[in-house]
């Protein structure tokens, strides 16, 4: 059979494999604890779903303008001029199904074939995938580890600049790590993509996951940013809503306008009776996305009391998401292991606990040495948590 060659540059979320092996091992009678689903195991809050039921009942299941119903772009405008400090009108709003594809759509419309685009890595696997598969060229910036946690490495990242660096992939609010950027280092970001004319999609599918203390920022907000910056959001976390493929694109009206114009040659519209969901999502009762919030919270500081004293790793607090990045370097050398998968597995079949690793999330640089997994806590309860860690940690002490 023949397939189009450009198929070969396109990637795939290979943490999926990671599920299909956990499933295996449960299939055969063991318990495994969940630490690799990036999901929630929390009920979407049930005055969304009311509201989609009586969208339903009103028969709003046909077709509705691409760029989404007016209604739920000017409410999504007015909630993000809120907390943006920004002035959009629904003109700067396009609806899609889901906060993924912005991805692709944005650098369909910003990026020429033979451009740089720069991307974080490690990070979400889907932003390299895209840039491959519209001939770009990918240029990975990176994170350095410091006693405090992940910081982007600013001067291997002013380093990669050059004349054919067209679009630049920003996501604070970090997957896989969690990371916040501060203050300084956000606004010299800003500073950078001002000076070098770089269109910036800022990826903020985890802006309303951040924990107590920390102040939300974005990076639309400094100066000259506005103009060139398309936001990623998504309804699915911050409302448990991530079946729903409910998300949008913020930005400058020109640009937002192309990337409507995508819509309508992909998915005609998103769905229908599920943007009257989101009206309410954003309108509604706010109490249940706090709940869920503190939640996590309280799931993260089980997670860190659990592994505080544990040998062989090293383990940073996060401010935002529900992700916890591991440094197990000192473990697999104790272990005698040097290959990702093969650490995976001895660990699932030894204690139970799956988690994704480091090459889930892009292709490492040549000069990485560290070793690092990620723990999504997202879906898994208190309990499962306590059980499974435990399980993990005493399993580790054998080898100290």
């Amino acid at each position: 059979m023949f397939i189009a060659s450009r198929m070969n540059r396109l990637g795939t979320e290979t943490a999926y494999a990671v599920a299909a092996a956990a499933k295996a091992y449960a299939a055969q009678g063991n318990k495994v604890y969940p630490f690799h689903i990036g999901d929630l195991n929390f009920k979407t809050p049930s005055n969304i779903i009311d509201a989609a039921k009586t969208a339903l009942d009103k028969g709003y299941t046909g077709y509705c303008p691409a760029a989404g119903i007016t209604e739920l772009r000017e409410s999504l405008a007015h909630d993000i001029n809120k907390s943006h400090n920004t002035d959009y009108s629904y003109e700067n709003v396009s609806i899609q199904p889901g906060g993924k594809p912005v991805i692709g759509k944005f650098i369909m419309t910003l990026m020429e074939e033979g451009d740089h685009a720069m991307y974080p890595t490690p990070g979400y696997p889907i932003y390299e995938s895209e840039i491959n598969f519209f001939r770009g060229i990918p240029t990975p910036y990176t994170y350095k580890e410091t006693e405090k946690g992940f910081e982007i490495d600013m001067d291997y990242f002013r380093s990669l600049i050059t004349p054919k660096t067209r679009v630049l992939i920003y996501n604070n609010y970090h997957n896989p790590m969690g990371v916040c950027s501060s203050k300084e280092e956000m606004a010299e970001i800003a500073k950078i993509a001002v000076e070098n004319d770089l269109y910036v999609l800022s990826d903020e599918a985890y802006y309303d996951m951040v924990y107590q203390g920390e102040e939300q920022r974005s990076i639309v907000s400094y100066p000259g940013m506005k103009e060139r910056t398309v936001i990623l959001y998504t309804f699915a976390k911050k409302f448990a809503m991530t079946g729903w493929r409910l998300g949008a694109a913020i930005g400058p009206k020109e640009i937002i306008d192309y990337i409507t114009k995508i819509n309508t040659n992909d998915e005609a519209c998103t769905c229908h009776f599920n943007q009257y969901a989101a009206i309410e999502a954003l309108k509604g009762d706010q109490n249940r996305p706090k709940e869920i919030l503190d939640i996590l919270y309280n799931r993260l500081n089980t997670i860190l009391d659990i592994l505080k004293d544990c040998p062989g790793i090293i383990v940073h607090k996060p401010k935002s998401t529900f992700y916890l990045f591991i440094n197990v370097t000192e473990l697999m050398n104790k272990m005698g292991i040097n290959k990702y998968d093969e650490f995976r597995q001895h660990m699932l079949e030894n204690t139970g606990v799956s988690f994704c690793t480091r090459n889930h999330f892009g292709n490492p640089l040549p000069n990485e040495t560290n070793k690092y997994i990620r723990l999504a806590y997202s879906g898994i309860e208190e309990e499962m948590i306590r059980e499974g860690l435990t399980k993990f940690k005493n399993y580790i002490k054998k080898f100290f």
